[in-house]
């Protein structure tokens, strides 16, 4: 590979895991906007989920005391049972259009909740609606590669604190992710250079997530909460601006 191929992938490990550190997601949209100028599609979308997963492991250690498991369960088997079906969905669907209407969701809902300065704490549905959140957010993965948004919005929402919101971002898309890839490197869709890119991108991608956990801690509940909805202002941002570009 050439210099700058190099940097610009240690870059992006870099940036995606101090994202995913800091957040519990993200890594998606800090490293793909730096890889695919030098790296494919079909070598930078699972080149993220392989950072994924690493930054994601390499955080739980220093969180997993924090995380309130009772409330993680029900995303986690609505977004198992989604991920089948959102990938079954992928020849039927049109991913660009589908795409821009998630963008512009995000965009809207994210605005809304930062810009509401009282807290909300809604209850209604229980577990019961946790696991149809869950299970959406299983199927946008499956699709589109957008299990986040839809639980992250929803935990703002159900006034949780910030370790518990933390536990559900980085507990459903380490599993949803984690399922995707194996599902991928099963259908054969993971070349054998995504692991030579994946070794190379594999120091910077801790490093990244080492320092985002460590400014997570030093984060209240409210620079959490604005932290993760500006990450999710630029997520929706990204999508509506490349779908319009695709459309």
């Amino acid at each position: 590979m050439e210099t700058l191929t190099y940097v610009l992938l240690l870059l992006g490990a870099l940036a995606g895991g101090f994202v995913s550190g800091l957040a519990g997601f993200g890594t998606a949209l800090m490293a793909l906007g730096i890889w695919l100028y030098v790296l494919p599609p079909s070598l930078a979308v699972p080149l993220v989920l392989i950072c994924s997963v690493i930054a994601q492991t390499s955080t739980l250690p220093s969180m997993w005391k924090n995380f309130d498991l009772s409330l993680v369960w029900p995303f986690l088997i609505g977004g198992l049972i989604g991920v089948p079906l959102g990938t079954m969905m992928v020849a039927s669907a049109d991913p660009e259009v589908f795409r821009l209407s998630v963008g512009v969701l995000i965009l809207i809902f994210s605005s809304a909740l930062y810009l509401n300065k009282r807290p909300f704490a809604i209850k209604i549905g229980g577990r019961v609606a946790d696991g149809a959140i869950g299970f959406a957010g299983g199927i946008l993965g499956g699709l589109a590669g957008l299990s986040g948004p839809l639980p992250i919005l929803w935990a703002n929402i159900r006034g949780w604190n910030k370790h518990e919101r933390r536990g559900i971002f980085q507990l459903f898309n380490f599993t949803v992710l984690a399922t995707a890839l194996v599902l991928q490197t099963a259908s054969g869709l993971v070349a054998l250079k995504v692991v030579w890119l994946a070794a190379v991108a594999f120091p910077g991608t801790l490093v990244g997530a080492w320092a985002g956990a460590r400014v997570y801690h030093a984060l209240n509940d409210k620079h959490f909460g604005d932290v993760v909805l500006g990450l999710l202002f630029l997520s929706g941002l990204t999508l509506v601006w490349n779908s319009i570009g695709a459309l």
